[in-house]
């Protein structure tokens, strides 16, 4: 079995992936980068970018890129039923992004897929991540080149099929590859869930008006919805789903569990949409002229009980997750993904950077476990509404922050960061 070498491999090319790939890059590392998928997300869902990652991002040079193609939105207003009971004002923190960027998140991964290769670095697509064996030295991962093959001969479809198996042997590893992460699985690493799973189902749509500069959290007494607003006049409603509106199995969270819906979407899609919006934000009025895609998705507030070990790391979804409202799990990732490239930089030209990662592992499992309230998490303080000071708890996965930046919102609702 032929084998390559390299100082990093990132398993998975998502923003955090590709983000992990970048950021070791401009250290200096040697970097390649795999994914099961044969290109970066195949359509034009909306993700929303928070200040401390455009700043990151603007050391990369990329937030203008960016900026260009996003959506700027420095407020989020919550809401129960009729009333707008709280707000948060992203231009209060001041700095040079007061606001959250709502980018599609191919467009997203597309500039940062050019700028690695501007680096000189290829994302190596339809490679698959199969298993790994570490030592003290190094860590020898195989990998299955993916190719497809027509079967069928009445009704010919398309089937995945591995076309080749080798091995890479990379000093570190960093495993990006998503909820269902198989680097999280080979190092065996189990999760810590708070509650039960939450499902939602997301549609995009062009309305009769343009959308707000806002956005719109939901919470009634049950669920958490959240009205986006995007490009012209289109727009995005994500309903968390109680279990007497299930209809069947969610997919996992993942890219292929997307669905674009065709053109002319039933008529009923539509109507369901509209029912359901103004049942649960009476103020929405804007109608919906078309549905254009949807997609039912399950998320479950985790952490990994460890970040890695060795010489293998993991760093967004593959470690975290949480609710899709505030955006935390992508954005804090790839702050982590930051982290991480500055403590492997140290490991691969310091012969005691090694204990630099276990800093990296102790850092990350504090920050979310208050992120998921497991620890500390938001307390009212005596000028919190009493609407805000009852819903702490739900409110924590809904602002779109982490450290100061967290803090400082959250001060705004009269609530403070516990540690």
């Amino acid at each position: 079995m032929r084998k390559i070498q390299t100082e990093v491999l990132v398993v998975g090319a998502g923003p955090v992936g590709l983000a992990s790939a970048l950021l070791l890059a401009e250290t200096g590392a040697e970097v390649q980068i795999i994914d099961r998928e044969f290109r970066t997300a195949a359509r034009s869902y909306a993700c929303a970018l928070h200040p401390a990652t455009l700043r990151l991002l603007e050391r990369l040079g990329l937030a203008s890129k960016l900026i260009e193609q996003g959506r700027q939105v420095k407020t989020i207003g919550l809401y129960e039923g009729q009333h707008r009971r709280a707000a948060l004002d992203l231009a209060e923190g001041g700095g040079d992004f007061p606001y959250m960027l709502i980018v599609p998140q191919s467009t997203f991964e597309s500039i940062l897929e050019e700028r690695l290769r501007e680096r000189g670095i290829k994302v190596n697509w339809n490679h698959r991540f199969d298993d790994l064996q570490q030592d003290a030295d190094a860590v020898n991962v195989t990998i299955e080149k993916l190719g497809g093959t027509a079967t069928g001969y009445i009704v010919p479809h398309w089937e995945t099929v591995v076309q080749d198996r080798f091995q890479i042997s990379a000093q570190f590893v960093v495993g990006c590859d998503g909820n269902n992460s198989l680097v999280r699985q080979r190092l065996g690493i189990e999760s810590d869930k708070l509650g039960e799973p939450q499902f939602f189902a997301a549609y995009e749509f062009e309305a009769g008006t343009p959308a707000e500069d806002e956005v719109k959290v939901v919470l009634d007494a049950t669920t958490t919805n959240v009205l986006w607003p995007l490009s012209g006049n289109k727009h995005r409603w994500t309903f968390q789903m109680v279990k007497s509106e299930l209809s069947g199995e969610f997919p996992e969270k993942e890219r292929r569990a997307v669905h674009v819906a065709q053109t002319n979407v039933d008529e009923n899609i539509r109507q369901y949409v509209e029912k359901v919006a103004r049942h649960r934000a009476p103020w929405f009025m804007s109608g919906v002229k078309e549905i254009t895609w949807c997609t039912d998705v399950v998320f479950q507030h985790r952490v990994a009980k460890s970040f890695g070990h060795g010489r293998v790391w993991l760093a967004g979804d593959a470690a975290h997750q949480t609710g899709p409202v505030g955006a935390q799990s992508m954005n804090v990732g790839i702050l982590e993904a930051e982290s991480l490239a500055g403590k492997l930089w140290k490991a691969l030209h310091d012969d005691t950077g090694m204990t630099s990662m276990e800093s990296y592992n102790a850092e990350r499992l504090k920050e979310w476990r208050s992120l998921l309230g497991m620890t500390g998490g938001l307390r009212p303080g005596s000028t919190a509404p009493s609407w805000v000071a009852e819903r702490c708890g739900r409110l924590l996965s809904c602002i779109p922050g982490s450290g100061e930046d967290l803090a400082q919102l959250a001060k705004q609702l009269g609530l403070t960061v516990a540690n």
